[in-house]
């Protein structure tokens, strides 16, 4: 082989080796690859991406799954005691009138002076009384002259069986003149009562009235108390017991406590029951993974319904806003002129408008009027992507200002295209970059601002959940310090949700700069 073709050969597979093939040919990226390419390489935004779509499982497929519903509510039962009767023990004299004013307080001053000078007679102002000891502890006071009593005074009382009905003054003096005399029977009205040694009074075999020096009294309503019920809590109260424990004639054994209240001088009966209630504020446990609220609800459930109206109340205030904006910022930019200061000033205006004051009187009106909450949320996003659009606009504007000089604008208009095709088909898509990361970073903002206005009270209302309304649960101290699966799950995903969507948004932007490096 010659020179000449060794130097051929030589120079063929020095070719071969430095020519771009198939193999070694350089892969062009499209705009998105690139885009995406930037994104993937921040870290942080990475970070930010990962901890939205988690927020978007737990919220959505969690929600999905979860064997709860939104607003069910759960009971457990529960030992509670509650206040049954209360028991007096007269240990004074109390006085009794025939008939309003018979023997006024200054007159009951001047007995208790004769009885204990013991004289049978004394004088209030012109009136002249005269007594008599008609059982032990039991006075009979009469005007001189007259043999009607006008009052008695007695330790004891008679209070009728039911502990409502009003008895007779004649039939309470008959009743006390019996019992404080020991007597077994007594008349009054035409008809014959029986007493006891306990101070029962019947009537034809039936509980009538009582004469005792305790006075009991039903707290709760629609009770009555039985002849046997009263002398079993009477010997236990003078027994000096804590606990009185009675058996119903169903069979059925009732426990009740007993209290003195001093100040009152009083016994309390409190009767301990159980009763279903409501399962709030429960422990974190196997059955509630983050407890219940003060409604009895599961809190991660809630979590998760929650997390739901958030995201969809960010995203449709998002796109209400810049469809306005797109639109408004669109012909704005491209049409200027009395068009574009007619925009402006009206951007201006919303700008000065008070966004917060206008919310409280909304969110009033709403609450006047009950609105019903889902009918709520939706003006509610449409009041929030109202006053949201004006910063659309201004970027969207200013964006359409510089395209609009450029060679490929001048080229469209040189072919005859209409205006609103110029806006839509060629300047509002060189837009959507800046849109993407515009609104990426608003979508934070939009659901902390529905979780302030669902905290004061302002936005999603019950049955329905938000983060804002969850954290709104915690209405004092004690809740805010002891009850902390209440408000800080809530906080943790609003912060971790908002910082994300910022991440995210601050790596679009550096994605979609050019000057960024590959």
């Amino acid at each position: 082989m010659s020179d000449t073709e060794k130097n051929a050969m030589s120079q063929n597979n020095s070719n071969d080796k430095f020519s771009l093939n198939d193999d070694r040919r350089v892969k062009v990226l499209s705009p998105g690859a690139m885009v995406a390419k930037r994104f993937f390489r921040n870290r942080i935004a990475v970070i930010g991406l990962v901890v939205l779509v988690l927020m978007f499982i737990f919220s959505f497929i969690g929600g999905a799954i979860s064997p709860y519903g939104e607003s069910q509510l759960f009971y457990r039962d529960n030992k509670q005691s509650q206040k049954y009767a209360g028991v007096k023990v007269n240990t004074e004299l109390r006085y009794q009138q025939a008939s309003k004013d018979a023997f006024p307080a200054l007159a009951q001053a001047q007995f208790v002076l004769a009885r204990g000078k013991k004289q049978t007679e004394f004088a209030s102002g012109d009136t002249k009384y005269t007594y008599e000891e008609a059982g032990k502890d039991f006075y009979l006071i009469r005007k001189s002259g007259s043999t009607d009593p006008v009052a008695f005074a007695a330790i004891d009382t008679v209070t009728s069986s039911d502990g409502v009905t009003k008895l007779p003054f004649s039939f309470q003096v008959a009743a006390l003149k019996a019992f404080t005399n020991e007597e077994k029977a007594f008349e009054e009205g035409g008809d014959s009562y029986q007493i006891e040694s306990d101070g029962t009074v019947t009537k034809d075999g039936k509980p009538y009235a009582y004469a005792s020096r305790y006075v009991l009294n039903a707290i709760m309503s629609d009770v009555t108390f039985s002849k046997e019920f009263k002398e079993e809590l009477i010997a236990d109260i003078d027994a000096g017991k804590k606990e009185f424990t009675f058996k119903e004639k169903n069979g059925e054994e009732a426990k009740y406590t007993i209290e003195f209240d001093a100040p009152s001088k009083a016994y309390i009966i409190k009767q301990t029951r159980e009763q279903r209630v409501y399962d709030t504020y429960s422990s974190p446990s196997k059955k509630h993974l983050l407890g219940t609220d003060k409604n009895g609800m599961d809190m991660l459930t809630r979590l998760m319904y929650g997390g739901r109206v958030s995201l969809y109340i960010g995203f449709i205030v998002v796109f209400i806003e810049t469809f306005i904006g797109m639109i408004m910022g669109g012909v704005s930019g491209y049409f200027g002129g009395w068009v574009d200061n007619l925009i402006m000033r009206i951007v201006d205006v919303f700008y000065c408008i008070p966004s917060i004051p206008i919310y409280i009187i909304i969110g009033a009106a709403m609450d006047a009027l009950r609105v019903d909450p889902q009918i709520r949320m939706v003006y509610l996003m449409l009041i929030l992507g109202f006053f949201g659009w004006p910063s659309i606009t201004r970027l969207v504007r200013g964006q359409i200002l510089t395209l609009r000089e450029q060679e490929f604008m001048t080229a469209a208009e040189a072919t005859g295209i209409k205006p609103i095709n110029r806006i839509f088909r060629h300047l509002l898509p060189n837009v959507i970059p800046q849109l993407i990361v515009t609104c990426t970073m608003s979508l934070g903002g939009v659901i902390l601002t529905e979780a302030v206005l669902s905290f004061l009270g302002l936005g999603v209302k019950f049955p329905f959940a938000s983060w804002g309304n969850i954290i709104n649960d915690v209405n004092n101290t004690y809740v805010l310090s002891n009850y902390l699966f209440i408000w800080v799950p809530a906080g943790v995903c609003l912060l971790l949700t908002v910082l994300a969507f910022n991440l995210v948004g601050d790596g679009l932007r550096d994605a979609f700069d050019p000057k960024m490096k590959r």
